[in-house]
């Protein structure tokens, strides 16, 4: 079936079947690879993408219900204040070991700050439950998420 898609702020037309994983149309179907495949069970948030904003596990969402919603991936979440000051604090704090799980980190991280543009701690906990990181860089992800949090407004200085 044909689905027209926006993402990252473009149509995108694909030919798939209605229960293909967005995950797999992003991937195999867009070439989009930014968005990973960790458990295909929506449990460990390594293909986490915005939809509408929010969210969501790619591998638990088919593609015949995103309709006309809004798609965000990892390749785009730099072109927001909010994601570039993530990407920034990412590299400030040196957080990727292997770097597999750090797309959906970043997708699940850039979700909660637009909605809480100063988390507390316990707050960053619990957006970032469910994303898991393999190499326990869970304290870096988190001082990267404060470093961000505090940055958003500022200008860039010039060098």
């Amino acid at each position: 079936m044909g689905y027209k898609l926006n993402i990252n702020g473009a149509v995108r037309e694909v030919d798939a079947a209605e229960d293909m994983p967005l995950l797999w149309v992003l991937r195999d179907e867009l070439g989009m690879v930014g968005t990973k495949f960790g458990c295909g069970a929506g449990l460990c948030g390594a293909c986490t993408v915005h939809v509408d904003g929010q969210a969501q596990r790619s591998c638990q969402l088919p593609v015949g219900v995103v309709g006309t919603q809004k798609i965000t991936t990892i390749e785009h979440v730099g072109a927001s204040e909010i994601g570039a000051k993530l990407q920034e604090a990412w590299l400030q704090v040196d957080v990727m070991q292997c770097g597999y799980c750090q797309a959906g980190q970043i997708m699940s991280a850039s979700a909660l700050l637009a909605t809480t543009p100063k988390p507390s701690v316990a707050q960053i906990n619990e957006a970032m439950e469910g994303n898991i990181c393999r190499c326990a860089c869970y304290n870096r992800i988190s001082e990267a998420i404060q470093i961000a949090a505090a940055n958003l407004g500022e200008k860039k200085r010039a060098a």
